[in-house]
């Protein structure tokens, strides 16, 4: 009997049975989203450990002590993400915090600068630092690791020269600007709301904008970038200003809060935190994939593991090894999962042209 006979039905031969709804869900979600939810999975797991061995991890103190490192961390955070998602790194920012810490006691302190200018001739400087990033990695051709790390050396030692190893403090009434470095409102250290307001704004920037495309875009591929248009030298240098001067906001944040800058030790290894949580959160040290989502999501993360440390008696010369551990282990089940992604979709398209020749046999030579 024909298969295209009425009231005979074959298609239930090859239908697929249909996915369960968290399948469906984890579809819509994409690659980004899938990253981000097994990252907040993970962090609501490890919230719920910490808060049954201490239930002081739910207290009102630790909550907003919390809320507010994540602020400060999660500021410079998006700027570090920003710039992995280009392809590049930096490793100056932790030296960046020392020299503007310096740079703004000078200003309001022996200067007699009011606050307010201070902190934005503060801000500048950070610009600056970031357009002679800007400028070596892009017209000079010379690759972001060696340039940052020469930048961390310099920024440092030129921080100590000028205190002549001397700790600088801050003294006196700031006004907003110290309200909004230890402040609250209500509830809410105003860092977190910081925080917040700079990850919706740069949500869109990445996500919903041209510029954003054009940063996954030299990621990816800078040369295909460059061929289709896009002014690669000029988005690959606007990521390193844009993240020295989320970081120089950072700055002033820590700057205020402690109070005081050793510049020996002000920042050491800040830098190394922030491209954890960036990685941590998604974003691939080759370039072209990352969240805003994600990074935050990542600092969380990081700063409940050191409060964790804390909570539980763990011996704090242990901070650094288990965060190591934590991201190596996260960092490697992503990569081995994406492998196999790259695999399936890889043996699907080989499989379908075969699929395809056995189909449709080829005609004897000489028929027409």
């Amino acid at each position: 009997m024909s298969q295209d006979s009425p009231g005979i039905r074959l298609d239930y031969l090859t239908a697929q049975p249909p996915k369960p709804l968290i399948s469906r869900f984890l579809d819509g979600a994409g690659e980004s989203g899938k990253k981000e939810l097994a990252i907040g999975a993970l962090l609501l797991l490890l919230c719920i450990v910490i808060a049954i061995m201490n239930p002081r991890f739910l207290s009102v103190g630790n909550l907003q002590n919390q809320a507010a490192s994540i602020g400060y961390f999660g500021i410079y955070a998006i700027g570090l993400g920003i710039v992995i998602i280009t392809g590049g790194i930096d490793l100056s920012v932790g030296s960046v915090f020392a020299l503007q810490g310096v740079f703004l006691s000078i200003l309001v302190i022996d200067k007699h600068l009011h606050w307010t200018i201070a902190a934005l001739v503060a801000l500048g400087l950070t610009v600056v630092l970031g357009l002679i990033h800007a400028f070596f990695i892009t017209a000079v051709r010379l690759q972001s690791f060696i340039v940052t790390l020469c930048g961390m050396m310099a920024y440092r030692s030129l921080a100590r020269y000028e205190t002549h190893e001397n700790t600088r403090g801050f003294n006196g009434d700031f006004g907003w600007l110290k309200t909004l470095a230890v402040g609250r409102l209500g509830p809410v250290p105003y860092p977190f709301i910081c925080l917040i307001v700079v990850a919706v704004i740069m949500y869109v920037v990445l996500h919903r904008s041209v510029y954003g495309r054009y940063l996954f875009a030299v990621g990816r591929n800078v040369d295909a970038a460059r061929y289709s248009g896009i002014h690669t030298k000029l988005v690959i240098g606007s990521a390193y200003v844009l993240c020295l001067l989320l970081a120089g906001f950072s700055g002033i944040g820590f700057a205020f809060y402690s109070t005081s800058i050793s510049p020996s030790t002000f920042g050491v290894g800040y830098e190394l935190f922030g491209i954890a949580a960036a990685v941590l959160g998604g974003c691939s040290l080759r370039g072209g994939e990352g969240s805003i989502v994600g990074i935050i999501l990542g600092t969380i993360l990081l700063q409940v593991l050191r409060n964790m440390i804390t909570l539980l008696r763990i011996d704090p010369s242990l901070e650094l090894l288990v965060t190591a551990a934590v991201i190596l282990i996260c960092v490697t089940i992503d990569e081995l999962l994406s492998r196999r992604r790259k695999a399936r979709k890889t043996g699907l398209g080989t499989a379908l042209p075969a699929t395809s020749s056995q189909a449709t046999p080829a005609s004897p030579a000489g028929t027409v």
